[in-house]
């Protein structure tokens, strides 16, 4: 029994590490959100830290990466084995900005322990390009330095022109490194301020006076994937975007740009899904999804539509996973145009979960936020009597994936015990989550879930070598 609660504890945090963001969702406010998830996290940390640390090799959200990581260096004395290989390993994947900003945060928070210095040295020294690092993240990287005591290196010589271009700004009149003096000429010259990355560039811009639609035509060979997307939408690739992403995209277009463009749309969302499901395309069989688009779906301010995207990711992603015509989609408020769904209406989770197991699936799959409400509860007795009388032989098997993390419970909700629930961040990580969803039955103890986690992170570390390689 000890084994089972830990493993069902362990489980929570992996799906609170998943989902929450530490943002406001629809039901909860960011306050809630973020005592929530920092009593969790510390809850697993005391309890189990070698599994704590071994989330970092699972795909949670880079938000609780950041937080584990910043957990594990305030607490040095406490420190299992491998736990900076695995830090160094997730930092070293993890966008740049957000490790200088937990860089920033052990640094207000006075962590400056020699494992700590470690990893800020390795991982600084890991760098392509610390100039470039020095023009782009210009605090962040200068509060690093300062923290760890680290001299740094430029590129090209003089060696020491990156420590002078952060620290003392006004000793050179120019600078080897064409990114430093980019940002020295953007002063006065506006032409170089198209030398720069566009987040830094854009400042300049507006300093200049330069017109927005003139700014973005020029710089565009500077920007990134996403920031083209961000700025110019209409003008991105769709046929490199990742599958949520590009769910997020279609649900942000009108009603009617959706349907002139259903060709071109479906095809991208479809050839995303495909990329995903690789070799496993068309092996799952006969798959029913319940899909929630119900009003909650449309999510919060700082997170519009997101819960919708990963059902409508989820929705063309299940369509390549499973065996060619064999597929069927439930949308919640009964539509059967997955390109114009919306936010609307209650959620009869248990009306459409009978109409999925009437045709009798070797899968089902749930994409909800498991608030059941069209009766309240239906859902989860459905699935109890189908699961006890039903099928005892489980010859379907379920899952539910929830986008939302419920800060009242310390995790996802769940639509009844006899069916395992995992959360869920991105429409990509689905069939990853359907496999560690099966300790959540509570067939399998601590010992399958530590065998589990250990083969992960022997392969995230083997992995993350490889790369450093």
């Amino acid at each position: 029994m000890s084994d089972l609660v830990a493993a069902e504890d362990v489980l929570l945090f992996v799906n609170a590490a998943v989902t929450a963001t530490g943002q406001r969702e629809f039901r909860s406010s960011a306050e809630q959100q973020r005592f929530s998830l920092a009593f969790v996290h510390e809850y697993v940390r005391v309890n189990y830290r070698p599994l704590y640390a071994a989330v970092l090799a699972l795909d949670i959200n880079d938000h609780n990466a950041a937080l584990i990581a910043e957990q594990l260096l305030r607490t040095p004395r406490e420190a299992g084995p491998d736990e900076g290989r695995l830090i160094a390993a997730r930092l070293a994947g993890m966008p740049p900005q957000r490790v200088y900003r937990l860089f920033r945060v052990l640094r207000a928070a006075g962590v400056n322990n020699r494992r700590t210095r470690a990893i800020v040295r390795d991982w600084l020294a890991g760098r392509p390009d610390l100039a470039h690092d020095a023009v782009k993240y210009r605090q962040g990287l200068k509060a690093a330095a300062r923290h760890a005591h680290l001299p740094l290196p430029g590129s090209p010589e003089p060696a020491d022109e990156t420590g002078d271009f952060l620290f003392a700004p006004g000793r050179r009149t120019r600078y080897a490194h064409p990114a430093l003096d980019a940002f020295r000429r953007a002063h006065y010259e506006q032409g170089a301020l198209y030398e720069l990355p566009f987040t830094v560039a854009e400042g300049f811009a507006a300093r200049h006076g330069v017109a927005r639609e003139v700014f973005l035509e020029r710089i565009a060979p500077r920007m990134t994937r996403l920031e083209r997307l961000r700025t110019r939408p209409g003008a991105t690739d769709l046929s490199v975007m990742p599958l949520t992403r590009l769910a997020l995209y279609v649900l942000s277009l009108p009603f009617g740009e959706r349907a002139e463009r259903r060709t071109e749309l479906t095809g991208a969302l479809r050839a995303a899904a495909r990329r995903v499901a690789g070799p496993h395309a068309g092996s799952w069989g006969r798959v029913a999804a319940v899909l929630d688009d119900s009003w909650s779906s449309s999510g919060s301010a700082v997170k519009r539509r997101r819960p919708l995207a990963v059902a409508l990711g989820c929705h063309f992603l299940l369509e390549a996973l499973a065996a060619p015509g064999a597929y069927t989609a439930h949308w919640t408020s009964g539509g059967l145009d997955p390109l114009l769904v919306r936010p609307w209406g209650p959620t009869p989770l248990g009306e459409r979960i009978l109409d999925a197991l009437e045709l009798a699936p070797e899968r089902l799959v749930i994409v909800s936020d498991g608030w059941d409400n069209a009766p309240p509860g239906l859902a989860g007795e459905v699935l109890r009597v189908w699961r006890e009388r039903l099928d005892p032989e489980r010859r379907t098997s379920a899952v539910h994936v929830n986008p939302v993390y419920d800060a009242d419970v310390f995790d996802v909700r769940r639509l009844a015990p006899e069916v395992p629930t995992a959360g869920i961040r991105d429409a990509e990580d689905l069939p990853a989550l359907v496999e560690i969803a099966r300790f959540a039955e509570g067939r399998e103890g601590l010992p399958a879930l530590r065998a589990y986690l250990d083969r992960r992170v022997e392969l995230f570390l083997k992995g993350a070598e490889e790369a450093r390689a």
